[in-house]
């Protein structure tokens, strides 16, 4: 199926999470764990690995998935504990310049929604916690959280309910993610779609879509 036409002048932003609005990495919490640099980047690589954690991310269970993980690899239960029980850790730094973004969005009048693939514990985060390390965090509207929803991008359901949880319509938005294939998820529904590299490049795209970057 052809792609819809993408809107000419969106009036919503829709904003991934990690590697958008946030520094998502691992790194910020493991440093402080494991003193040498090699060996934490194979734990990183070899234990908690992006395949076990994208499970959580489609709806796994943290806990579940901590206590088997933690059979397989004796010796290191704290360290694999650690992942979830300390994950905010992994969000401590956000981009100067997209928080920036967010607050000129918001206070242009600009309906904000954040889509996030993460572990459904990331809702309750979201909506409380990080507006105290993030106020920028604060100026969403709503949150849709893959983990929590079972749904995750690029698939179309869940960006067709984020457009429900906001009331608008797929050709309203413009979608922001530093994934290409999340991007072209978005446009596949008729949302207009920014493929993140750089928060000059995205200022640039939004301005050219009519927003107030």
């Amino acid at each position: 199926m052809a792609p819809k036409p993408a809107p000419s002048k969106p009036s919503v932003a829709v904003f991934d999470m990690g590697g958008v609005l946030l520094d998502w990495n691992p790194r910020h919490l493991y440093r402080k764990l494991i003193a040498d640099p090699a060996e934490m980047e194979r734990f990183l690589a070899e234990v908690t690995t992006s395949r076990w954690h994208s499970d959580q991310d489609h709806g796994g269970d943290p806990a579940t998935a901590t206590q088997r993980l933690r059979a397989q690899h004796p010796g290191k239960e704290a360290l694999i504990e650690a992942f979830y029980a300390r994950f905010d850790e992994m969000c401590d730094h956000s981009f100067p310049e997209m928080a920036e973004l967010v607050e000129h969005l918001h206070a242009a009048g600009t309906p904000l929604y954040l889509l996030s693939n993460a572990p459904a514990f990331m809702d309750a985060w979201l909506r409380g916690p990080a507006h105290r390390r993030h106020p920028f965090i604060g100026r969403f509207s709503d949150y849709i959280v893959s983990g929590l929803v079972l749904q995750s991008k690029p698939d179309a359901a869940i960006y067709r309910l984020a457009c429900r949880a906001g009331a608008f319509e797929p050709g309203d938005a413009v979608f922001i993610d530093d994934v290409l294939a999340n991007v072209d998820g978005a446009r596949a529904i008729g949302m207009a779609g920014i493929h993140h590299r750089s928060a000059a490049e995205t200022i640039a795209e939004l301005r050219a879509l009519g927003l107030p970057a």
